[in-house]
């Protein structure tokens, strides 16, 4: 189906500014089809014809739909729908009094000119089906003359309310969920029966008719939890913002929607939903997210102690080839360390894997110091890895450089390039030095470390590697890896010398 955007920027007479004007309306205007009971449609003009062209479409919770088919995208030439004309033209609301008849039987219209700036932008029809004549409730009654004051609103260039912004002070609660009729002083004239079980929920067993809604929240309010400075302003339905009121251990989400006619405020909506089960499982998440986190600092301590371990044994073992081998496995550890200690700084069980990386090769710097003057460069970006994939790549890695000042370079001046190229899932890292190349018997299965990092690419990486000459000389070293899918993408960075 096409958008909003796409459709008016093809046919439509709407300006940027105008369009987003459009943007907000739809984005708030499944408020006003509950309200109405009615299915609204957005005629937006033609640039050519006089026509108009419907570029969205809401259809009612409360209510039976009366286009069972999609209507967006349809079009409407000038003179075949007389009240869109009239509504566009005198910018006035329009309600004939013959209804249409549909397929599913008799509909009646109503067309609400869309004004911006004092100018009508679109046409915003209302339209209702009449198959089942009977008495509206008190209920049914309040939500149409609610629809009705957005409808005189909409007509003026009043809603929707920018001020409202985005985010958190919009959208839910719905309509369905509870709402409450205050009038211009806050004072509630009616409400729903989900709206009394809210605040009865909440800890007030009164009427809610005739009372300040303001101070009957007030009087429930817990003191042991923070308050939002906005909630006096929405209970008395003064701000089109949202807040939040917890009691007993209840919460309700509280949102108001000011009525005004010709600029002068008449009351208010404040739709209501009862949270609380939601605001447990977030609880829940929150403290699930603090303990994993817990959980890594703990373990990067941890080995952070071990790595201490070994470093202070080795200092005592004069034979080299063991003081060798209790720093490659200091290395490793603290490898592992570096990459719990990134978990520990967000809520995500992802990292920023350039960053590791340029903590991790660090570590390789003390064995280049004593190898001779040797660099390292980093070309292409890792990007954002799962830590199920972090750790063995850190390590993978991390062990080629190694390799590469140990023994590709071997104590000469030279350069170790490592490069990554990312695609979604598909990891290609390369670490290229500039030495003496493989040796003739070179056999990767030998070295603890190359069987480390082959069993650590094939298992955990679920990949493969390969060892051959660099062109030009020197060793080139191949990772093609399959990594799990992350939100994020993939980073670009810039190449970077690292040490």
């Amino acid at each position: 189906m096409p958008t909003l955007s796409s459709l008016v920027r093809r046919i439509g007479a709407v300006d940027p500014a105008d369009q987003e004007w459009l943007h907000l309306l739809v984005g708030d205007w499944q408020m006003i089809a509950d309200l109405s009971f009615a299915d609204l449609l957005l005629w937006v003009p033609e640039r050519e014809g006089g026509g108009f062209v419907c570029v969205a479409q809401a259809r009612p919770s409360t209510g039976a739909t009366v286009h069972d088919d999609d209507v967006v995208g349809t079009r409407l030439a000038a003179g075949e729908r007389e009240q869109v004309d009239r509504a566009y033209r005198n910018g006035e609301i329009c309600r004939e009094r013959d209804p249409d008849w549909l397929e599913g039987g008799p509909v009646r219209e109503e067309t609400v000119p869309v004004v911006r700036d004092g100018r009508v932008i679109a046409v915003l029809s209302r339209d209702t089906g009449l198959n089942i004549p009977r008495s509206p409730s008190r209920l049914e009654l309040t939500y149409l003359q609610c629809a009705d004051a957005l409808a005189v609103m909409i007509s003026e260039g009043a809603f929707p309310n920018v001020g409202a912004g985005t985010g958190q002070r919009r959208g839910a609660p719905r309509v369905g969920d509870g709402l409450v009729r205050l009038d211009a002083e806050g004072v509630v004239l009616y409400a729903s029966p989900n709206a009394r079980s809210d605040f009865r929920r909440l800890g007030y067993v009164g009427d809610l008719i005739g009372q300040y809604l303001a101070e009957v929240t007030t009087g429930l309010i817990d003191t042991a939890h923070a308050v939002d400075e906005s909630l006096p302003l929405v209970l008395m339905g003064r701000a089109p913002w949202r807040s939040d009121v917890e009691s007993r251990g209840a919460s309700l989400s509280l949102r108001a929607v000011p009525l005004t006619e010709q600029g002068v405020r008449t009351g208010a909506l404040v739709l209501c939903r009862d949270v609380t089960e939601l605001r447990r499982r977030e609880q829940e998440l929150m403290t699930k997210d603090a303990t994993i986190r817990e959980i890594h600092h703990r373990v990067k301590n941890n080995l952070q102690t071990v790595s201490a371990l070994l470093r202070l044994q080795a200092r005592r073992i004069e034979n080299p080839e063991a003081q060798a081998a209790l720093d490659e496995a200091m290395r490793r550890v603290s490898t592992i360390a570096l990459v719990h200690e990134t978990l520990t700084k967000g809520f995500e069980e992802a990292v920023d894997f350039d960053e590791v990386m340029g903590r991790g090769l660090l570590l390789v710097a003390d064995l280049a110091a004593e190898r001779g003057a040797a660099r390292v460069v980093r070309e292409g970006a890792f990007g954002v890895v799962q830590a199920d994939d972090a750790t063995a790549l850190a390590l993978v890695i991390t062990e080629l450089v190694t390799n590469a000042v140990e023994h590709g370079l071997r104590g000469s001046v030279g350069t170790v390039v490592v490069r990554a190229e990312r695609s979604d899932g598909a990891l290609v890292a390369s670490v290229l030095d500039d030495g003496q190349g493989l040796p003739a018997n070179f056999d990767p299965t030998r070295g603890l470390g190359l069987q480390i990092v082959q069993a650590l690419v094939e298992g955990e990486l679920r990949g493969r590697i390969t060892w051959a000459d660099a062109t030009g000389g020197g060793t080139e070293v191949v990772v093609h890896a399959q990594l799990r899918s992350t939100e994020r993408g993939s980073s670009s960075r810039p190449s970077e010398v690292l040490w």
